[in-house]
């Protein structure tokens, strides 16, 4: 999402998820609330809350009254080579002047061929 706000829940779900598994957001760290999330990215609360619940259906987050929403025990990080090589790719994406979303499609499509191949 470099560059641009998150307009969905699936946008605002891969934001705060490529957070948590990169170590951005450590395990029990406060998320701010729905409405906050909302407020800053200019959605609707029913949006933001959307892609909270995702988030907490996989596990990344924990809601509690009162106590907030917090990133779950062991949610975070991914590997660091996973993180070092991602961000090698943002940084050689960018410098080749290709977008994000064409970047997320090359590795979408790697990632299918891979697994197809292993398949095999």
């Amino acid at each position: 999402m470099t560059g641009t706000t998150p307009s969905s829940a699936d946008e605002i779900d891969a934001l705060f998820r490529g957070a948590i598994r990169s170590g951005q957001l450590g395990d029990g760290e406060r998320l701010p609330t729905v409405r906050q999330t909302a407020r800053d990215f200019g959605v609707a609360q029913a949006t933001a809350a959307k892609a909270y619940k995702s988030l907490e259906r996989d596990g990344l987050i924990v809601a509690r009254t009162a106590a907030g929403t917090r990133v779950a025990p062991g949610a975070s990080p991914a590997p660091q080579a996973v993180i070092e090589h991602a961000r090698a790719l943002a940084e050689a994406s960018e410098g080749a002047l290709v977008t994000l979303e064409d970047t997320i499609a090359i590795v979408r499509a790697v990632w299918c061929t891979e697994a197809t191949r292993l398949e095999m």
